[in-house]
Parts: C-alpha cells; sequence; structure tokens
C-alpha cells in the first residue's frame, strides 16, 4: 500500500472513531435528558398526589419550614393576606360541628377567601373588654411616637382597685415599644393609659381618636370611651368588628413582632435611674402553653379580655395544615375553660 493510501486508510478510520465517540455522547445525553424527565414526572406525582389527598404540607410559620421562610418573608405573607379584602357573611351562618351557649356570640373568617365559615350574633352589641387595646395598639403603631420614652404621671394610674397592670409607678419612664408589648402580652392597664395620654396628649382626645378610626376601618357597630377596655354601658363593639380590628392590626410590623410572644422581660427604669427587669406572662393560654390548639393547627397570637359585664372575650389569628389564615372570635364565655374549649371547636374547622 502507497503512503497516500494508507493515510486515507487511517483518515477513514479516524472519521469512524469520532462517529462512534459522538453517538455515545449523543445517547448519553438523551438518556440523561430522559432520567432528568422522569425523575421530575414522578416528582409532579408525588405533589398531586398530596395536594388531592390533603396531606399536610409543611406550615410557612412553622419550625419546619423555618430554615426556608424567613420571620420576614412570613411577615409579608400575612400582611399580604391581611391587606387584600375583607370577609363578607350574614349575622348568622351555620356549621354543623359548632355550637357555642346561649350566651356566648362569635365567628370564624377564612382571610384567604374572604369568607365567614361560622357566624353567631356577629353584627350585636357586645362588650369587649380588654379586645379594645387592639385598637389603642393600632393608634399607637400608627402615631410618629414609637421612638419616644415615656415618663409615667398620675393620671396614666388612675385605674379602678384590681385592674390588670405591668406595675408603672409615677417617675418611672418606659420605651414606647415597651408599653406596646405590656399592652398586647399581659393587657396592661396602665400602658394603655400611659399610651392615651403620649399619643392623643389627653385620654379624652385619644377616645376621639379611638372613635374615628374604628369608622375609617369599617367598625361602625362600636363606640369607644377608654383605651382600656374596663366597662362602662356606652363602650361596646361587635363581634365582626372585633375581626376587622385584628385584621388592621395585622398589617404592622410591630404586631406582628408581639403577637405570638408567650412571656415578655419588660424594662424599665425608676424613678432614680435604676434598671428595672419584670416578667410578664402573656394572657393568652395558648401562648403560654396552658390549653392546645387542635391538630394542624397553629395559633399566632391575638387578644383577650374579661369583665363581668363581657364575660370572657378571645380574638385569635391562626393558621391551617395548608398555610390559610384564619381570625377566630368568641365573647361572652362563662369561663375560661369554656371559652378555649369552644374556641378549639371553632378552630378545629379550619382544617374541614
Amino acid at each position: 500500500m502507497t503512503g497516500k493510501a494508507a493515510g486515507a486508510a487511517a483518515e477513514t478510520k479516524s472519521v469512524r472513531v469520532r462517529k462512534r465517540m459522538n453517538h455515545r455522547t449523543r445517547m448519553t445525553v438523551i438518556l440523561l435528558l430522559l432520567f432528568a424527565a422522569a425523575l421530575a414526572a414522578l416528582v409532579l406525582v408525588i405533589l398531586l398526589g398530596r395536594t388531592v389527598n390533603k396531606l399536610p404540607l409543611p406550615l410557612p410559620w412553622s419550625n419546619e419550614r423555618m430554615s426556608y421562610t424567613s420571620a420576614e418573608q412570613t411577615a409579608m405573607q400575612a400582611q399580604t393576606a391581611f391587606s387584600s379584602g375583607l370577609c363578607i357573611g350574614e349575622n348568622n351562618v351555620a356549621n354543623e360541628a359548632v355550637t357555642l351557649d346561649g350566651y356566648e356570640k362569635g365567628g370564624l373568617f377564612s382571610i384567604d377567601d374572604r369568607s365567614v365559615v361560622f357566624a353567631k350574633d356577629i353584627f350585636e352589641k357586645v362588650y369587649p373588654a380588654s379586645i379594645t387595646k387592639l385598637m389603642t395598639a393600632i393608634l399607637a403603631m400608627k402615631s410618629d411616637k414609637m421612638g419616644e420614652r415615656v415618663t409615667i404621671q398620675w393620671q396614666d394610674l388612675e385605674l379602678e382597685s384590681g385592674s390588670q397592670v405591668v406595675g408603672l409607678r409615677i417617675g418611672d419612664t418606659v420605651t414606647m415599644e415597651s408599653l406596646l408589648r405590656g399592652l398586647l402580652i399581659h393587657s396592661g392597664n396602665d400602658a394603655a393609659q400611659a399610651i392615651a395620654r403620649v399619643v392623643g396628649g389627653t385620654q379624652e382626645n385619644f377616645v376621639k381618636m379611638m372613635n374615628e378610626e374604628l369608622s375609617a376601618i369599617g367598625a361602625t357597630g362600636s363606640h369607644f370611651t377608654n383605651p382600656t377596655g374596663l366597662h362602662d354601658e356606652n363602650h361596646y363593639t361587635t363581634v365582626y368588628d372585633i375581626y376587622l380590628m385584628l385584621n388592621e392590626a395585622m398589617k404592622y410590623d410591630e404586631f406582628l413582632n408581639i403577637a405570638g410572644v408567650g412571656v415578655y422581660d419588660f424594662q424599665y427604669w425608676d424613678a432614680d435611674g435604676n434598671e428595672v427587669h419584670v416578667t410578664l406572662d402573656s394572657t393568652d393560654h395558648y401562648l403560654t402553653g396552658e390549653t392546645e390548639p387542635p391538630k394542624d393547627v397553629t395559633v399566632l397570637g391575638g387578644k383577650t379580655g374579661t369583665t363581668t359585664a363581657a364575660g370572657n372575650c378571645l380574638a385569635v389569628l391562626a393558621q391551617n395544615a395548608y398555610g390559610q389564615f384564619y381570625i377566630s372570635v368568641i365573647v361572652g364565655a362563662q369561663s375560661k375553660d369554656i371559652l378555649y374549649s369552644d374556641m378549639n371547636m371553632l378552630l378545629t374547622q379550619m382544617n374541614a
């Protein structure tokens, strides 16, 4: 064989080798693509199966998702939900699984689909007790006073004997943030009075601001006479208006940061400048662990209220197994045990 012929033969063999290599490469790529497609299809089938069968998905607020969803992202999710629209329903909406006794009124409001799941006399006049403090908190958060330090005055401590307080005295100084926490976590009436004075200038002006804000958010069945919720015949609301107030409060970062706190280290300075710390427990039994919510329900916070005329009252924000938000309200329960038992009956319907 001549050199020219040998070179041609070698070149032909090289071409065949390259073709075989290219064919193997293409086959490898095709197999990898088929494997990836099969894997994606398997994941899709699993996810669809979980949805169809209504298996619990990870909760956006739960520890299971905490590494993937930051507190800031979760707060944004809640704020979006509570800004999207209002629940609309009748005065009474039956649910065969829920029965409240003759004294109680209540409602379960689905934030995501803007519906009323259950209602009993939600537009009827009731006394709110310390649930009033939701409106006190809203005005504080709306004000430009949140960065201030407050010196406690005698007007702040003019309260009925036996009132729930955080324990402040004349001359003590405390931040507005701490007052807000003492107001919402421990339901301190002294904190409410101090906030009203600072934000409104006088309690009378603050009460006027409260009623203006009630009108602004559509709570037309309410009229307030004080920032604490201590009983007054002319201080009243409705279950639906309580829903409106909690819905409004949830739009504020400060409230989202406080709503679910069970125990708080309340800090202030006495008249001599000494730093003082007091441990304050939440008045909400869900947050202190005294009451367990139903399975696959997460109680994120809310507000309690109790007076002789109002009975035992509770408004909570909660989330179901699928990450959907609800507000649940009960007023007029004859005891704490009845209140939390009936609240659990309502909350169970979030996953029904």
